[in-house]
């Protein structure tokens, strides 16, 4: 297997383990760093937040389940961890559970001729999303246009 298939084989292992423990995860990452290989997972439930005793225990879970498949045939190192107050928001669900709040918004194509754009989510639709500026200007966005967005902690 090549790098990709196996981290589409440990994405999906992953995945499917944390669905089953009523967890999300947000972000996966496989690749070099310096001289070895990391496997970067960040995890969160449905209503936020994941303590470090927890990210601990899906470390060695995590681990024991991924020794046994025996997929990664180099030294890795594994790093379990919560988003935090930065986290990524990718999907429509990240978006809904962040109504109401103030978010930065990065896009792929501009739209009303601009690249990025910030306020509060206002509603949130099966393929868009609305967000009011400071100025009260109401911008719906596609979500097909966003490539990056993070909620602004004040």
């Amino acid at each position: 297997m090549d790098r990709e298939e196996i981290a589409g084989e440990l994405e999906s292992i992953i995945s499917q383990y944390l669905k089953e423990q009523g967890l999300e995860l947000v972000e996966f990452i496989y690749r070099r760093e310096g001289a070895g290989r990391v496997l970067r997972i960040l995890v969160d439930n449905s209503s936020g937040g994941i303590s470090l005793g927890e990210c601990a225990r899906l470390n060695t879970q995590i681990s024991g389940i991924l020794d046994g498949k025996d997929i990664i045939k180099e030294s890795y190192t594994l790093e379990v961890s919560s988003p935090g107050l930065g986290r990524p928001l990718k999907t429509r669900s990240d978006f809904l559970r962040n109504l109401n709040r103030k978010v930065t918004v990065f896009l792929r194509e501009p739209v009303n001729a601009k690249w990025e754009f910030q306020g509060a989510i206002k509603e949130v639709k099966d393929d868009s999303l609305s967000i009011e500026t400071d100025k009260g200007e109401v911008i719906e966005i596609p979500l097909s246009k966003i490539s990056k967005a993070k909620q602004i902690v004040e």
